[in-house]
């Protein structure tokens, strides 16, 4: 458990590539916005959160997985952590912010990525 990061995860640094690579420039881990989101995009008021499928438990996903043993700590857990997570959603979208979500298993393939970041690059050629 402590070798797992909480910041600068490879799922975030291929967000952040593919981001560069698509011109837009983003400020990373804001701390006084909720939750300080994972990249920000001020120019566009998006914030976005790139989520580990297990931690933050994506729905349909093979990697959000339960643990066989103490079961009930590890549904705690994880129900604590997706509440956290609709919290700070909830209040970026009260202060004006766009929210996006990526998934960690999003980030695997490319294809995937740009599917879920198209809306972005929509935004941009506006």
């Amino acid at each position: 458990m402590s070798r797992i990061r909480s910041k600068d995860t490879s799922p975030e640094k291929r967000v952040r590539s593919f981001l560069h690579r698509a011109g837009f420039r983003f400020r990373l881990h804001v701390k006084n916005l909720p939750g300080s989101p994972d990249i920000v995009l001020p120019k566009h008021r998006t914030a976005i959160f790139v989520h580990g499928c297990y931690w933050h438990r994506h729905s349909g996903c093979k990697f959000a997985y339960t643990p066989k043993t103490r079961v009930d700590f590890w549904q705690d857990k994880f129900e604590q952590n997706v509440v956290r997570d609709k919290k700070k959603e909830a209040l970026l979208l009260e202060a004006g912010w766009a929210v996006l979500t990526v998934w960690e298993c999003e980030t695997r393939e490319d294809e995937k990525l740009t599917q879920v970041l198209h809306s972005l690059i929509d935004k941009q050629g506006e």
